[in-house]
């Protein structure tokens, strides 16, 4: 049994599991994290930022902040850039004083949003990131990164799955 994302409801319940999976990132102990906030935007229109997550980080020489806008997408079919084209991304970035941009997907972008990310961080003065997780790439990091409580809050079947087959250990 793999994980599978159909076993979240719905959009506010994976935003919610974004937000879960990085405030769980703090737990890690990165030796470069020092500390993680993350607000989620509430209800409404959020204009393109469900999430904001700051991070706190040192290079041994100074501390210094990184911002990022999350948007979440959860659509049943590939996510184009028809579903973000009323977003200006790098003003949406100024106007949070963020200096890089995530969209999580359910599912696979298309190529052109993938060449549209590609473009706009080729092309960026400002050394921003402009990232796009699908579906796949969102499983892994969470496979990799989640502790249990995430596994089980948001993935009971697979997490079952895992206790059966000694895979996790409660």
């Amino acid at each position: 049994m793999n994980l599978d994302l159909k076993e979240i409801s719905d959009h506010k319940n994976f935003e919610d599991l974004i937000v879960s999976y990085f405030q769980d990132l703090i737990n890690e102990k990165a030796d470069n994290i020092l500390n993680i906030d993350v607000k989620p935007s509430g209800t409404g229109i959020d204009g393109g930022r469900d999430i904001l997550v700051t991070f706190q980080v040192s290079d041994t020489i100074s501390t210094f902040r990184r911002r990022w806008v999350i948007q979440c997408k959860f659509h049943n079919s590939d996510i184009s850039t028809d579903k973000i084209s009323d977003i200006n991304i790098p003003t949406l970035l100024y106007s949070y004083n963020a200096s890089g941009y995530l969209l999580v997907c359910k599912q696979k972008p298309t190529s052109k949003l993938t060449e549209l990310f590609e473009r706009l961080e080729r092309e960026c003065r400002l050394e921003n990131k402009y990232m796009v997780w699908g579906g796949e790439q969102l499983k892994r990091s969470i496979i990799v990164k989640s502790n249990q409580s995430i596994l089980q809050q948001y993935f009971p079947a697979y997490f079952e799955y895992c206790v059966v087959n000694n895979i996790l250990k409660k």
